[in-house]
Order: C-alpha cells, then sequence, then structure tokens
C-alpha cells in the first residue's frame, strides 16, 4: 500500500488546531507531509506551547488519517514549538499565588505524595485556596489520589493567550503529567524535556487566586529540582521521611541541598511518616516499626522545625487508593493529626514571611488556633 501526500492534506484541511480558527493546513501549522509506503511523517508547527493544545493536535492527526486516508497508515508526527510571544522571565513569582511550598524527600516509598495530598486537603479546610502541582515526572500520583484519573484539562483563553484549567476535586487545583499520558505509559525524557513540561504546567496555567500553591517533587536531589527551584522562588520546602536510618541518610542530602548557599530555600521542617503502628485492639499500643522518633532527631540535629508524625494507618493507604484523601474523614485520628500538622507548617510560613525577605506581599497570620490570610 502506498499512501498519496495529496489526500492526507485534504484530510488534514478538516481538522484545526486549537484556538486557531483556520484548518492546519491554511493555519501553516502542517509544514510539511511525506510519505513511505504506508508510512507518513508530518511536520507540525504549533505556536501555543501547552501540552494538552499538542497532545490533541498529535491525536487529530493520527485519527484523522486513519479514518479518511487509510486505517492502515503508520502515522509519525514531529512536533515543534515557536512561540510569538516572549518566554516566561524563570525566577518570577505567579500572579495570583502568594505562597509556593514545595513537599520533598531524599528517599522514594516515603509517602512524599501521600503526605502532600492530605496537607492540602488540610488546608483547603482550614479556608485557604489550594493548588497541587503533580512535579513527580515519572510517577505522577495526584490524578489516583484525588480520584480524578480520567480527567483532561480544557484550554481558556487569557490576555490572548490559551493556558491550561487545572482539574478541580475537593476544591483543590490540580495540575500534573498523569493528565497528559496513560496510565499504562511510561515517561521515557531526558532532563531538559521533563524540565520544558513543568515549565509549561507552570507558567501556561490558569491557576488564579492561590493562597498556596503546593508541589510534590520527585524523590531525590535531581534535574526537576533544580528546574523548580529556578522556575519560581519557592516560599519554602517540607520534607517527608520515615524514622528508618537509610531514609534519614537520604532525607539529611535532601535538607542540605535546600539550605545550600547555591539554592537556599528556606526548610520550614521535617514531617516523619509511617511513625509508629497502633492496633485496633490495643489503641494504648505503639509499635515503633521502622525505628522511633528518627526524623524527629534528625530535625533537632539539623536545628529545623520537626512538624510533626503520621502513624501507620491502614485507612491512609485505602483512601488514597479509593481517590479520596484520608484527612477528609470527619472525626477521625487521620484528620486531627494532618490538622496538627499542617497548622506547624502554615505557623512557619508565618515565620518564614515574617523574618526573612517575603515572596508574596500578602502574609499569613495565624490567630486563637485559626488561620487567615491577610488580603
Amino acid at each position: 500500500m502506498k499512501l498519496d501526500r495529496k489526500e492526507i492534506l485534504k484530510a488534514l484541511e478538516t481538522i484545526s488546531v486549537a484556538g486557531e480558527g483556520k484548518n492546519m493546513v491554511e493555519s501553516g501549522a502542517v509544514a510539511n507531509v511525506i510519505t513511505f509506503g504506508d508510512e507518513v511523517v508530518v511536520d507540525l508547527v504549533l505556536h501555543a506551547p501547552a501540552l494538552h493544545i499538542r497532545k490533541r493536535a498529535e491525536e487529530d492527526i493520527t485519527k484523522t488519517i486513519l479514518a479518511l486516508v487509510s486505517p492502515e497508515a503508520k502515522v509519525k508526527i514531529n512536533v515543534k514549538v515557536e512561540t510569538p510571544h516572549k518566554e516566561e522571565i524563570k525566577g518570577k513569582a505567579i500572579p495570583g499565588i502568594k505562597n509556593i511550598i514545595a513537599v520533598a524527600s531524599g528517599k522514594g516509598g516515603v509517602g512524599k505524595s501521600t503526605v502532600t495530598a492530605n496537607l492540602a486537603v488540610s488546608l483547603a479546610k482550614m479556608g485557604f485556596s489550594v493548588g497541587i502541582l503533580d512535579a513527580d515526572i515519572y510517577g505522577p500520583s495526584m490524578p489516583m489520589m484525588f480520584d480524578v484519573e480520567s480527567a483532561k484539562p480544557l484550554s481558556v483563553e487569557v490576555d490572548g493567550r490559551s493556558k491550561m484549567k487545572p482539574i478541580e476535586s475537593y476544591d483543590i487545583k490540580i495540575l500534573s503529567i498523569g493528565f497528559f499520558t496513560s496510565p499504562s505509559q511510561a515517561v521515557m525524557w531526558r532532563g531538559p524535556m521533563a524540565a520544558k513540561a513543568l515549565n509549561q504546567m507552570i507558567f501556561d496555567a490558569e491557576w488564579g487566586e492561590l493562597d498556596f500553591l503546593l508541589i510534590d517533587l520527585p524523590p531525590g536531589t535531581g534535574d526537576i529540582h533544580l528546574s523548580i527551584v529556578q522556575a519560581l522562588p519557592i516560599t519554602g520546602v517540607v520534607v517527608v521521611s520515615t524514622p528508618q536510618a537509610v531514609a534519614l541518610a537520604d532525607a539529611k542530602k535532601g535538607v542540605a541541598m535546600f539550605m545550600s548557599e547555591a539554592i537556599n530555600v528556606p526548610v520550614l521542617g521535617i514531617i516523619e511518616n509511617m511513625a509508629y503502628f497502633t492496633p485496633e485492639e490495643l489503641p494504648s499500643n505503639k509499635y515503633y516499626i521502622f525505628g522511633k522518633e528518627g526524623a524527629k532527631n534528625l530535625a533537632e540535629d539539623l536545628a529545623v522545625p520537626f512538624l510533626g508524625e503520621v502513624p501507620i494507618v491502614q485507612s491512609i493507604r485505602e483512601a488514597g487508593d479509593f481517590g479520596r484523601p484520608a484527612a477528609m474523614q470527619t472525626g477521625s485520628v487521620i484528620e486531627t493529626v494532618f490538622e496538627e500538622i499542617t497548622r506547624n507548617v502554615v505557623e512557619q510560613v508565618v515565620s518564614r514571611n515574617e523574618n526573612l525577605p517575603a515572596t508574596e506581599a500578602v502574609k499569613i497570620t495565624t490567630m486563637a488556633g485559626c488561620s487567615s490570610v491577610k488580603k
């Protein structure tokens, strides 16, 4: 079978790039079409760098060629982005976002994403407006934790530019690379490509007004971490660790990175996850399966605040798998635990903004156990 280039161009005249009135051929988005037997290569030029626009254009081209030209065609699409506007200046605050909190861990598997999700829920229950940027490019988990795995961000027009509208779940705005890939699809990107995708989710998104944007970082101290601290003025970082020695060693490296002279991001404190286990039938007993108070001792050694400990509770795992963070369980032990930890985080943000050069003009205040934002 040999594909006809003219037929392919005619088929592509039936679709357009999101946000553009003309069809793909007329607008110049289709720069070239090359055929090799049953294979076709489409060179596509986009003027909007947003991930969702690129993905939709690729899907539309593939579906159209298979439907109107040949269902056996093998379609390859090369995308080049040419932005007519100036690039966002890295290091600038995002208008409308008052505090940006990075949640990090030196080691994987310590529950960093679970803590991020429950911190966000607790902040929202306190009356704050909250967003989550899932920056764990290679292992995004926020779509599952908030029961929005099948959701796709829509495009909105802002000041003549097409931007992503974050997905909302439980009053929390969320953006994740998981919204643009299938659950079974592995993200095989080198550092620069991952950084570019993150930049788009940061600067090409319509976050609106937020009191807190939580950034769920990948484990370790790599490219993504450096890209984030270069792109945004981080208010502070929260480090999550379990009590065991191997996790504490990695957590110590994470704290050292953020406190280094080159990075210089304030460390708001350390949270100890999986601190102990209490069986239902023995509510007064605590079993320190992974060690006792390891993260608390580390916080003291490093002279950073200890924000609290989260016990091993089956409902935390079940709630995350079900897509409803455990802190939403009114009257539960976990709600109380995360409420206390969240208040400690807020207090540290208050202290940070009062004693260090503020990244935002609006400060958070706490009064009589309640939290509020001065507007």
